[in-house]
């Protein structure tokens, strides 16, 4: 019986040894196709702002969530956003309690319960620059410092510093001034 497991353990060894290979220098480029949209299709997940769906949307949530479209998400989901918002931020413990933008619970909530990356067509592209808040977003705006500062930081920014930063300040390699402007891979 050992003999048959010593067998079987050295052809199974065998067999992953001769199944590998160091095929990552393929460099054929396949023929380009036309994609196919015909069918039909089905809206699985969303994230127009990142983080906001993975903090505010309860786990039992998520599925409904992301496959509500945007113009419905704010009456369905506000409530929830809130609860959550003001259960998870000492910065909202009172009525009336406002973020750095001047937005109260209800406010805020309603305005990140619609799930959408705002876009401005004629002016600065920013998630926020001091000034412009949300009308857009460009490759190195600190995203997630942002959404942590209007959660925990308070009406000001300095209410809760330990959590109302990443302390990530930029991306790990520099990106690229001309297109497609993402950072090159490791």
């Amino acid at each position: 019986m050992k003999s048959i497991y010593k067998i079987f353990s050295i052809a199974v060894f065998a067999l992953a040894a001769v199944s590998c290979s160091n095929d990552d220098d393929f460099t054929q480029i396949p023929t380009q196709q036309e994609p196919d949209f015909s069918g039909t299709y089905a809206q699985n997940d969303q994230m127009g702002r990142p983080a906001v769906n993975t903090v505010f949307v309860s786990s039992s949530s998520k599925d409904m969530f992301n496959t509500t479209i945007p113009t419905d998400q704010n009456a369905a989901f506000q409530s929830m956003f809130e609860t959550n918002l003001t259960g998870l931020s000492p910065a909202y413990a009172n009525p009336g309690d406002q973020n750095a933008l001047g937005l109260d619970a209800p406010t805020f909530t309603g305005l990140l319960a619609t799930d959408v990356l705002n876009v401005s067509l004629d002016g600065t592209t920013t998630f926020f620059d001091g000034t412009n808040v949300l009308t857009g977003r460009a490759l190195a705006d600190d995203v997630i410092s942002v959404e942590l500062l209007l959660i925990f930081g308070g009406e000001d920014g300095t209410e809760n510093p330990s959590l109302s930063d990443d302390h990530v300040d930029a991306n790990d390699k520099p990106f690229l001034t001309s297109f497609p402007y993402l950072a090159s891979p490791w």
